[in-house]
């Protein structure tokens, strides 16, 4: 049995040279199993969005490196190349800088006076903090305390 997170590691090194000199951003690679397949999903992102023509282009990319180098050892898989959403969460420090200057939702694991959850503009990160611009204040918030920061979607904008 192939341990999946090697195939993951060997995946990684064919596709982000790859999906780069497209253009594009690699914001997450997965590998496990959906149902009862394989599937290797790369999260692809560009500035404007990533539509289904994107992912059109990154797979036919992909297809023949990803084959030559025969990743998962001869194993089927599915190759799943998809945008990282509207409303994935913000993790990574790349995540953090593409999001600075933004709309952002915190939803805290404690509440904070009598609050949930916070909207403000995100103005940076450090080891212990987020920092949130909320009604004109600079507020920290601590990383220990966020159930989940993501961007803000304006649910009542959407109609």
């Amino acid at each position: 049995m192939t341990d999946y997170q090697s195939i993951k590691e060997r995946a990684e090194s064919v596709i982000v040279p790859v999906v780069e000199a497209l253009g594009y951003e690699v914001v997450e690679i997965s590998f496990g199993c959906v149902g009862k397949t394989d599937t290797l999903t790369v999260y692809i992102y560009k500035k404007g969005g990533v539509d289904l023509d994107d992912c059109v282009r990154v797979n036919d990319a992909l297809d023949a490196p990803l084959e030559s180098a025969d990743v998962t050892a001869g194993r089927a898989y599915t190759l799943n190349i998809s945008s990282p959403g509207l409303d994935r969460p913000i993790v990574t420090d790349r995540d953090f800088e593409r999001n600075e200057g933004e709309k952002v939702e915190a939803v805290y694991v404690k509440p904070v006076g009598k609050k949930k959850q916070v909207v403000g503009i995100l103005l940076g990160q450090d080891g212990d903090n987020v920092y949130l611009e909320v009604k004109t204040c600079r507020i920290p918030v601590p990383k220990a305390n966020i159930k989940v920061l993501r961007p803000y979607i304006d649910m009542k904008g959407l109609k």
